[in-house]
């Protein structure tokens, strides 16, 4: 039998160990989990269900899923947010390189190569500092420390990120900031020098980093700079 006209339905309070007859939660919870389209298929009895909530009061099920929905959506807006703005720091990046490669082949000295690096990666990428030390020269590194840092640094490939040692630091960046630092080996035979570039970031540069980039930039400079010494 139908309710009386004018009579609004009972809300039903759902507490988390009701239990009627011999069906208990669990039961109603496989049921629902089985079967989620079973509110759309009797949605009179939406108008019945009360459901506590700590922060709102009693909302309905639809409310609740709705208030899921969103939040799922804002998580999901910040993370596209965060990779558009990776992918625009990338692309910054690259153009940055592309601009300096064509800068640096217009140099006429090696004074003209070090001032474009320094104008370039501290001014537009805030690196910290920028330092070309070349293995030939009246500014040579000394052999010994050339021999040290081929050693150590270079064993396995022609590029070193992370840290380096006080001793390290102070040979290739003085007094400059340098918590972690990109060690380029420059020379087809390992016989130009080093370009250092350092980070006031202790994990701005780590082992893991990719090296197209600074692939593209290390071929500029074994390009140059041999011409301008008169290699």
């Amino acid at each position: 039998m139908s309710d009386a006209p004018g009579r609004q339905n009972p809300a039903v309070e759902l507490e988390p160990h009701y239990q009627q007859n011999d069906v208990d939660a669990s039961e109603v919870y496989t049921f629902l989990l089985d079967n989620p389209e079973f509110f759309v298929d009797n949605p009179e009895l939406l108008e019945r269900l009360v459901i506590p909530h700590e922060r709102k009061g009693s909302v309905s099920l639809v409310e609740l899923q709705s208030e899921q929905l969103r939040k799922k959506l804002r998580q999901q807006n910040y993370k596209l947010n965060q990779l558009i703005g990776v992918a625009k720091q990338n692309e910054k990046i690259y153009r940055v390189y592309t601009d300096l490669n064509v800068e640096l082949l217009r140099c006429k000295s090696v004074a003209d190569i070090q001032l474009k690096l320094e104008e370039v990666l501290q001014e537009e990428l805030q690196l910290a500092s920028v330092t070309l030390k070349l293995f030939k020269g009246p500014m040579a590194l000394p052999e010994l420390q050339r021999r040290l840092f081929v050693e150590k640094r270079f064993k396995t490939a022609s590029f070193f990120f992370g840290r380096l040692s006080l001793h390290e630091r102070q040979l290739l960046f003085g007094n400059a900031v340098a918590e972690s630092a990109a060690l380029i080996l420059l020379g087809d035979n390992q016989e130009l020098g080093i370009l250092a570039v350092g980070s006031q970031d202790a994990s701005h540069f780590t082992p893991d980093m990719d090296t197209l980039l600074l692939r593209q930039l290390q071929q500029v400079l074994n390009i140059t700079i041999p011409d301008l010494l008169g290699y």
